[in-house]
């Protein structure tokens, strides 16, 4: 079984996300690999009228503060040194797939919800990430 040196993990902040982060350690210790997080904070869409876009602007903050007090959490919770957590402002597949990069990751870990009508359609963060990314890709199935 091929043993990967760089684990990335592409977490969001719900309660099933436990689940993606233990799998990605599980592989991480059978290996000895090196495991990190990525939380990619969507910026609040962009208004026209001036009163709405400072709006926007201090919406943007808040949900980024919000964001590193969860990564925090999340890397206590797991033992996971705050080095290896990155918070990324903008697009979650470019900044996702930068990350790889940046890192030389082998494996991305990513939670599946398993959408079906609507959500299929629509797309996830999942899908998009695994028809492109550069390396190999587990899809942790967790439901909510």
């Amino acid at each position: 079984m091929q043993t990967y040196q760089q684990i990335l993990v592409a977490v969001d902040f719900n309660q099933s996300i436990a689940k993606v982060i233990e799998r990605a350690q599980l592989i991480a210790g059978n290996g000895n690999s090196k495991l990190s997080l990525i939380h990619v904070v969507e910026p609040a869409p962009v208004d026209f009228l001036d009163q709405t876009m400072l709006v926007d602007m201090n919406l943007d903050r808040l949900l980024f503060k919000t964001a590193s007090q969860q990564m925090q959490k999340l890397a206590t919770n797991h033992q996971i040194d705050s080095s290896d957590c990155y918070l990324e402002a903008g697009s979650v597949k470019s900044e996702i797939f930068s990350k790889i990069e940046m890192l030389d990751a082998d494996l991305l870990v990513v939670g599946s919800h398993g959408r079906h009508g609507f959500g299929l359609l629509l797309g996830s963060t999942a899908n998009s990430v695994l028809h492109g990314a550069s390396c190999d890709v587990l899809a942790v199935r967790v439901n909510e």
